[in-house]
Order: C-alpha cells, then structure tokens, then sequence
C-alpha cells in the first residue's frame, strides 16, 4: 500500500506541477496583455489630443475659405454692378445724344425768315 501511496502521491505532485506550469503561463500572458492594453491606451490618450488639434485646424481652415469665398463673391458682384453701371450710363449718354440731335435749336424757331 506505501507503494500505491507514494504512486498516488507522485501523480497528485504532477498534476499541481503542471497546474502551476499552466497558472505561471496564464500570469505571464496576463502581464503582457496588461502591457499592451497600457500601450494601447497611451495610443488611444495621444490619438485623442491629436484629433483635438486637427479638429481646431479644420475649424480654422473652414472659416478661412468661407471667408475667401466671400471676399470673391463680393468681388464679383462689384464687378458685375461696375459693368452694369457702365452699360447704364453708355445707354443713357446714347440717348441723350440722340435726343440733342433730333431736338432743333430754340434760336432758330424764334427767328424771322428774312433777318439774318
């Protein structure tokens, strides 16, 4: 029977050595994946800050161009009412023009046909 013991108790001290084989595995994959995760959260900390700061870029850049967009919209709107104020005024001397050439003098119509 102390040789079915012992037997026994060998068995018994395999099966916690590979038990503590398998948790001393289990530890090591634990530590390393809290390294990773550490890791991937310093990742994460730093990708935030960064999309803050592009965030701010592309806040800025956007009213940049709007701005920009304005400025060439208004620039284009002067010159359009430039060349519309042009036609106008071209128009108009025309006009006025034809009207002083169609328009007899007052001097004339006053006068007797025999004075002069």
């Amino acid at each position: 029977m102390t040789e079915n013991g012992q037997s026994r108790l060998r068995q018994a001290q395999d099966d916690v050595e590979q038990v503590k084989v398998i948790m001393l595995d289990n530890l090591n994959k634990s530590e390393e994946r809290a390294v990773k995760l550490m890791d991937l959260d310093n990742r994460a900390e730093q990708l935030l800050v960064e999309s803050k700061g592009f965030s701010k870029t592309a806040t800025k850049v956007k009213q940049k161009k709007r701005w920009e967009n304005i400025k060439y919209k208004v620039i284009i709107a002067a010159v359009v009412a430039t060349v519309v104020l042009g036609i106008i005024v071209a128009v108009a001397m025309s006009f006025s023009r034809e009207d002083s050439q169609n328009t007899p003098p007052a001097t004339r119509s006053t006068e007797a046909p025999g004075d002069g």
